[in-house]
């Protein structure tokens, strides 16, 4: 009503009614209660948003013997009357532009009984913990013995080793891009490894009988307790030989696993965060390979947290290499010993993990002995954790000064060697 502009002398304020509005009933030239939106000037315009208003479906009546007049002889819109009504237009051909899925309950691999997924995205809340559950896993920390002892001997490390591992951090972080700050090189650096890892082929001859796969698709089923999980989708790259990687633990280690109990996380579900989804196939199992592939054995995953797809905490992100691991071993025993076998391995099957961010490494090797997964009782898995090893401290691509004072220069800070022998120990095993 007012548009006139009120001011403030005091505080020379300016505020304008179509700014700040209240409820004044008296402003209302009928006497009614005017309904307006208050301004809040101390709320940001996410919380005070207005709510979306949601419009009530008229229920269309139906009379007998009654047609509605519609637009359709005229070929064009004309108000006041109806929009005719067409049955759907169906093609001769499969169009995947206008396909529409069926109801879920109505596909063909459809399940009464829910299956718990997890996939690449998959936020554990209880982290490791919650995967050794669902793999039937005792975990010890730290690599073995036997792996560390493989870059002891001379003939197994890289001339000059140190100061070219430094060249390829430099090359990932420096070189490589021309940002003046790098946020994702990791990618860069873990191939840069790779490579310098692959110069010890000419004194190690069983590197060559070794593949790289990127973007290879794992499906496993088994069941823990009363519910069926599946891990599906796509982990990153891997490494796949000719040959299998020999077991870590000896017999008697593998049977003292039965004495031992599997840690616990009541009162949390261990179906947390699981994707649950009621189509699907509980037969399930694929390495993603075909079975006359030429390198049919897995060797090593390595996993990238850069947060291109899903950034996850450092707990979440050892349980998804976890549960990956633990799939393609899966998937492999299945493979080799049938679907139908829920029995401890008379020869177990040895995978390993990398995963990084650029500068935080984790190593987990694990060992497949059994298939047996429903109870919680008998032989466990076994998995190796070597958590947030540093490669470096920093790469400063500007120097920092602190009171006139260089603190930082510029360059590669607190470069630590021990975390590259452990990356190149777990290169080494199967070919020493």
């Amino acid at each position: 009503m007012f548009q006139e502009t009120i001011y403030f002398a005091a505080g020379s304020l300016r505020f304008s009614q179509s700014l700040y509005h209240r409820n004044w009933s008296w402003f209302s030239s009928h006497g009614g209660e005017r309904q307006t939106q208050a301004r809040h000037f101390y709320s940001s315009q996410a919380t005070t948003r207005r709510a979306p208003i949601v419009k009530e479906l008229k229920e269309k009546v139906h009379i007998p013997g009654l047609d509605n007049v519609t637009y359709w002889e005229k070929m064009h819109y004309v108000p006041g009357l109806a929009k005719p009504v067409t049955s759907p237009w169906k093609t001769d051909y499969k169009d995947p532009k206008h396909y529409r899925s069926p109801p879920s309950h109505q596909m063909p691999l459809y399940q009464d009984t829910p299956c718990y997924v997890f996939n690449q995205r998959t936020n554990a809340l209880e982290g490791v913990r919650q995967a050794l559950w669902l793999t039937k896993s005792k975990a010890v920390s730290g690599l073995p013995p036997e792996l560390l002892s493989l870059v002891k001997i001379s003939t197994n490390q890289i001339p000059h080793q140190e100061k070219r591992v430094q060249n390829a951090i430099r090359h990932a972080c420096f070189w490589d891009t021309t940002e003046q700050r790098p946020i994702k090189y990791s990618k860069t650096l873990l191939f840069n490894l790779l490579h310098l890892c692959a110069t010890l082929q000419s004194s190690h001859p069983l590197f060559g009988r070794r593949m790289l796969a990127e973007n290879y698709s794992l499906a496993a089923s088994w069941k823990r307790g009363k519910n069926l999980f599946q891990v599906r989708g796509q982990n990153g790259l891997l490494y796949r030989s000719m040959d299998p990687l020999p077991r870590i633990s000896g017999e008697q280690q593998v049977s003292n696993t039965a004495d031992e109990d599997l840690d616990t996380f009541y009162p949390v579900s261990p179906t947390v965060d699981l994707q649950k989804v009621h189509v699907y196939d509980a037969a399930k199992n694929c390495t993603g390979f075909k079975r006359q592939h030429f390198y049919p054995h897995a060797h090593t995953l390595y996993f990238l947290d850069d947060g291109a797809q899903c950034k996850l905490r450092p707990d979440q992100f050892r349980a998804k290499m976890i549960m990956f691991l633990f799939g393609n071993a899966l998937a492999q025993a299945h493979r080799l010993f049938g679907t139908k076998t829920y029995c401890a391995l008379d020869h177990p099957i040895t995978l390993q993990a990398v995963g990084t961010n650029g500068r935080l490494f984790q190593f987990i090797v694990l060992q497949l002995n059994t298939t047996d997964l429903k109870g919680d009782n008998g032989i466990k898995n076994q998995v190796w954790v070597d958590e947030d090893a540093e490669l470096y401290d920093f790469p400063k691509v500007r120097p920092f000064f602190f009171k006139k004072q260089l603190k930082e220069p510029i360059g590669l800070s607190g470069f630590k060697p021990e975390t590259f022998t452990k990356f190149l120990a777990l290169f080494l095993h199967g070919a020493v």
